[in-house]
């Protein structure tokens, strides 16, 4: 996007920005390798070899544990919603209100992006420690309390404070003393696949996790930035977002609150 950004130049908004939406077809196929190359997990391979598998696993998933759904959902709804709009919104508000190049903020998420390429894993991995709960948990608090930080930085008009508000919302703004510096979202994103995942039985796992995944894109992560954009043209207020986002951590922190933790525990007894 930054390199199209500075080819493009006055056309970015016609067509520069679509060739590099082509090109992450690229990151499908990726993907797709990846997943076509990972074992199954030894719960599902024992169910396959069992002849237990669900045949149709998102309606008796619905039926089963709509509680666990909906909770998944709730639960990310402060990661993704804080996250498309440090990553998304932080744009047409850069650009348009603070009157900051475009490249510079490309410049800026990139960084970021670069830093949670490892803060992600060694959340998940501090999650393994602590337990996914308190994790995700502490995430969503610190999440809550940023927003706050997030914008006060960017509104100070200074490049520097602008570059440095986009780096920790991609990352961590305080975690404790001893360890390193990360960011709301990967507090959540490291044990998110396993917590989510976790809660719904062997047989269901991958259509629960997946329903309660995908809702939250419907309710967080897509309309965030049209919300933020709303309560902007309403308050005329950045600070009305951050207190958008402190709603979204709320939720969170009651749905992980009210999700089981199986950290450290056999799951296979549940698989059933």
């Amino acid at each position: 996007m930054l390199a199209f950004s500075q080819i493009a130049a006055d056309q970015f908004l016609s067509w520069g920005w679509r060739v590099p939406f082509l090109l992450s077809i690229i990151l499908v196929g990726i993907g797709l390798w990846i997943r076509l190359s990972i074992l199954e997990t030894p719960i599902f391979a024992r169910l396959v070899a069992e002849r237990r598998i669900e045949r149709t696993p998102i309606v008796e998933v619905i039926k089963r544990q709509p509680k666990e759904i909906i909770l998944s959902a709730l639960a990310r709804m402060a990661e993704q919603a804080p996250f498309y709009i440090f990553t998304a919104f932080v744009f047409a508000y850069g650009v348009g209100t603070l009157k900051v190049s475009r490249d510079f903020l490309l410049v800026a998420v990139l960084a970021a992006s670069v830093l949670s390429f490892f803060t992600i894993p060694l959340s998940g991995h501090l999650s393994d420690r602590i337990g996914r709960r308190n994790m995700y948990m502490l995430g969503a608090v610190t999440t809550g309390v940023f927003g706050f930080i997030y914008f006060a930085l960017l509104d100070s008009g200074s490049l520097a404070l602008i570059f440095l508000a986009i780096f920790l919302a991609i990352f961590l703004a305080i975690f404790l003393a001893i360890f390193l510096a990360l960011i709301p979202h990967d507090m959540m994103y490291g044990p998110q696949a396993a917590f989510i995942a976790e809660s719904f039985t062997g047989r269901l796992r991958y259509s629960g996790a997946s329903l309660g995944y995908q809702f939250a894109s419907v309710i967080a992560g897509g309309p965030a930035p049209l919300i933020a954009a709303w309560l902007f043209a309403v308050y005329h207020s950045a600070y009305a977002i951050a207190g958008y986002i402190l709603v979204c951590a709320i939720l969170s922190l009651v749905a992980a609150a009210l999700m089981k933790d199986y950290t450290g525990k056999d799951i296979a007894a549940e698989y059933a």
